[in-house]
């Protein structure tokens, strides 16, 4: 007689069969969590089911847009009718659009196909409003809707696209023949194939981008750590040490040689490291979030004082600001009790969150089931991909990042616009399973770090230790990291905090060099002690400046280092080779 499973195995043998499950329904689901999903519907299905005012209000704004729409479309197709009604409402234009601002949306019936789609964007807009949802459950149903708004746009198809039939006409089919050849390239490039048609420039490191002349001084299972070649006689004593986000490859900040922040900051006399993480693969799942912070923060920073034996300007970008912040909150922790010398000579936060409370767009595809299915589907891989990490982005903006780009591909065949930032951002790269888990349950979950609850290493780690001054870089367009959300460190450490908002979004607010027509920024120091002011009052009274915020760090950082400069050390070659290194070259096929 066989015997009865033990309650622990058929809990592992359950856990086993719904991993599977949650995972086979990832794939077909673009990674989206079809509870979270129904829970926003049913809230408000629910809602809506009790609240008879409400449905007659939505029913009588669905009237008024038809009526709206209908008059405008038949104005747009017969304005000879109504050239004698000087009451009559003037037809709705869809040109502030950018995917109706071709004057041919202008005409019928393209104007009314146009007009249709935003009407029921903004009916859409005011159902979800609805008294008693959860925040959370409008903001995904209105997540939801949009997508399904964007997809079944005019401006999508062919037929429905006067642009796109005008230039075919115009191109005798061409543009059509041009498109298809792009369509071809692209699902080609998603299953790992080269294109048909390669184009005449290859930009990656080393070609073109990454190209500041550096060694690589350091090298662990995580990260090598790049010292770049000194441009001036004399340096600032105190070196600066950058660590970029581990879902992007680092050479954001080193692009082509007339953005490159590193290269710039090497030009001002400033000793410039940098840390480039290594592409994980299925034999890196178990690595945790402590195992970021230790190998590719403290060891680095390790190395950084080794080499110069200064205390060190620590920025962090991103994700890799968040890291520094946990890194330089547990050195403040332990330099007090051991009395130990200072590590750090500053802290630098750009586009970071420290307090998940408010994560902006990125929290409508975060919640408990949405987190769940995730884990299941990088339990099963090992990893988060990149292509499935930049999908997540894409669904946030997928008007402008999907189907306009393809609209402009495919149907108009114009050719793949491709520049160092665009080039940059094709090169995804990985997250383990296990720090991907963490890094959602602790931060964006929990918000453990802004409560005091993260540990490090079995250490509680507390913000409120760091005494260093802080200098924190919000961008105004940000949906990554929004700049109200970045602005709350100023209540989770008790030290000076000279904050930074540049026009801009994530990545073109930080890559912001001197020259760039158009750049402005607000700064303003708030100082140990004074009261931290809320970020609409900093808004409306923080100064304006024209130009680059990069030449305001820069005239901070040395005014936080030793008053006189030292002579640079020249680099020598190393055993680990030239920048850009051999961690940034490593790419999987997803």
């Amino acid at each position: 007689m066989n015997p009865i499973p033990s309650s622990t195995t058929l809990q592992q043998a359950a856990d086993a069969l719904d991993q599977l499950a949650h995972a086979a329904l990832a794939r077909g689901s673009a990674g989206l969590s079809p509870v979270s999903m129904a829970r926003a519907w049913t809230d408000w299905a629910l809602n809506l089911a009790v609240s008879p005012g409400t449905q007659a209000r939505l029913f009588t704004e669905a009237q008024t847009l038809g009526l709206d729409w209908l008059s405008g479309s038949l104005r747009a197709a017969w304005p000879t009718l109504f050239t004698a009604d000087a009451a009559a409402p003037a037809p709705h234009s869809a040109a502030h659009d950018a995917r109706f601002a071709d004057p041919a949306w202008s005409a019928w019936p393209w104007n009314a196909m146009a007009t249709a789609n935003l009407a029921c964007e903004r009916w859409w807009q005011s159902a979800s409003a609805l008294r008693g949802m959860e925040p959370h459950a409008r903001e995904q149903l209105l997540f939801l809707t949009q997508q399904g708004l964007n997809m079944v746009s005019p401006s999508n198809a062919l037929l429905s696209n006067p642009q796109a039939l005008r230039k075919a006409a115009d191109t005798h089919g061409q543009s059509l023949v041009t498109g298809l050849g792009h369509a071809v390239d692209a699902w080609r490039e998603r299953h790992g194939l080269p294109p048909l048609r390669p184009g005449a420039e290859t930009l990656a490191p080393g070609q073109g981008l990454a190209t500041t002349p550096g060694q690589v001084v350091m090298r662990n299972d995580l990260v090598e750590l790049i010292r770049y070649q000194p441009a001036t006689a004399q340096v600032l004593a105190e070196p600066v040490l950058i660590i970029p986000s581990c879902i992007m490859k680092y050479y954001i900040l080193d692009l082509s040689p007339h953005n490159s922040m590193v290269r710039w900051l090497v030009a001002q006399g400033h000793t410039v490291y940098i840390v480039s993480w290594r592409n994980p693969d299925e034999n890196d799942a178990l690595l945790t979030l402590d195992d970021y912070v230790r190998l590719g923060v403290l060891d680095a920073l390790a190395q950084v004082q080794a080499d110069t034996q200064q205390p060190v300007h620590l920025a962090g970008y991103c994700l890799g600001g968040t890291f520094t912040a946990i890194a330089a909150a547990a050195l403040a922790h332990q330099e007090a009790a051991t009395d130990a010398p200072a590590a750090l000579a500053s802290l630098t936060l750009m586009a970071a969150e420290t307090d998940f409370s408010e994560p902006g767009e990125m929290g409508v595809l975060i919640d408990a089931a949405q987190v769940a299915m995730l884990e299941s589907m990088t339990a099963e891989q090992g990893f988060l991909t990149g292509r499935q990490m930049a999908g997540s982005f894409q669904l946030l903006h997928s008007r402008e990042l999907v189907w306009q780009e393809r609209t402009r591909s495919v149907l108009l065949g114009e050719p793949t616009f491709s520049n160092d930032l665009m080039a940059w951002n094709a090169d995804v790269t990985r997250l383990p399973a296990v720090m991907h888990s963490q890094y959602l349950r602790s931060m964006y979950l929990g918000n453990d770090l802004a409560l005091g609850r993260y540990s490090l290493d079995g250490q509680l780690v507390s913000l409120h230790d760091i005494s260093v001054p802080v200098f924190v870089v919000g961008t105004v367009k940000d949906h990554v990291s929004p700049w109200r959300s970045v602005f709350k460190i100023h209540r989770l450490v008790d030290t000076d905090v000279t904050f930074v908002l540049t026009n801009g979004g994530h990545n073109a607010g930080i890559v912001s060099e001197p020259g760039h027509a158009g750049r402005h920024y607000q700064i303003h120091t708030t100082a140990h002690g004074q009261h931290r002011p809320h970020p609409d009052d900093w808004a409306h009274s923080a100064p304006r400046r024209e130009g680059s915020w990069w030449e305001a760090w820069s005239g901070w950082l040395q005014t936080h280092s030793a008053a006189e400069p030292v002579a640079a050390q020249p680099l020598t070659e190393t055993a680990w080779g030239a920048a850009p290194g051999q961690y940034v070259m490593l790419r999987h096929g997803d």
